[in-house]
């Protein structure tokens, strides 16, 4: 894979994963649909939408699909997705992003160092940059974080940052992708009796739109292309770069070439 197209594929998944955050916003803040709800419609429709393409491009059965997935990565998936739409009822967009980001770094670079890998300047320099800009960007909506909500996120951060860990294998990313999602929903089962059980409020059809969406587009295609190109980065380039999805085109940019 060229430098061109790497910076492109990982732009657009930085754009997908923008679009969750939009997407999480607008279903959660009215509320439009239950945070238990929103994940569980969020993974179902990235399953309905990844089976389909494994299927058409590779000629792979969901029984096929399901013995390429790993029960570890199913989980970080799952423990992201439902840490992240729990902590959005509590807790700002600002605070939220920060608390996110800085524990993804957190775990991904820890994790590189403890490995041996040994960042050039540039990574710091990257990191830097984007670190700072996330604060000018959110701290005019940064007030007093929830407890719960706070907790929430932390936990998020730490599936995210482990799924993407993980993601560095080299294996067929769709394929991955699609297996994980899949057995992300025995999770999501428990979930929605759980869900069920303490009373679900009524889901509104933007609310199961808007979560759908974002399952099959924003987390489905954007985290294909995002195990797509991971093989390609280390673990610090993969921590620095996620930190883009709140930057303007121009500063996304300069990101990427500071750490491609």
């Amino acid at each position: 894979m060229g430098r061109g197209r790497l910076v492109g594929i990982t732009a657009l998944a930085m754009v997908a994963f923008a679009a969750n955050s939009v997407l999480a916003r607008l279903a959660l803040a009215e509320p439009d649909i239950d945070p238990g709800t929103y994940t569980v419609i969020r993974l179902a429709a990235g399953t309905i939408f990844l089976l389909p393409l494994v299927y058409l491009s590779r000629g792979m059965r969901p029984r096929a699909v399901v013995a390429k997935g790993s029960w570890l990565s199913a989980t970080a998936l799952f423990i992201y997705a439902a840490g992240f739409s729990y902590a959005y009822v509590s807790l700002g967009s600002g605070i939220g992003a920060l608390i996110l980001f800085g524990v993804v770094q957190a775990v991904i670079i820890g994790t590189a160092l403890l490995r041996g890998d040994r960042p050039g300047w540039g990574t710091y320099l990257g990191l830097t940059i984007a670190l700072l800009g996330l604060v000018y960007l959110v701290a005019p909506g940064i007030s007093a974080p929830d407890p719960v909500g706070t907790v929430l996120m932390t936990i998020a951060g730490v599936g995210w940052a482990f799924y993407t860990l993980r993601g560095r294998s080299g294996a067929d990313p769709v394929v991955l992708t699609g297996a994980n999602f899949l057995l992300s929903l025995v999770f999501c089962a428990a979930l929605g009796i759980i869900a069920l059980t303490l009373g679900v409020e009524e889901v509104s059809a933007k609310g199961a739109v808007l979560a759908a969406a974002s399952g099959a587009i924003a987390s489905g295609l954007g985290y294909s292309l995002w195990y797509a190109v991971l093989p390609r980065l280390t673990r610090a380039q993969a921590g620095v770069i996620q930190l883009s999805r709140s930057r303007s085109p121009q500063q996304v940019a300069f990101c990427f070439s500071v750490n491609l």
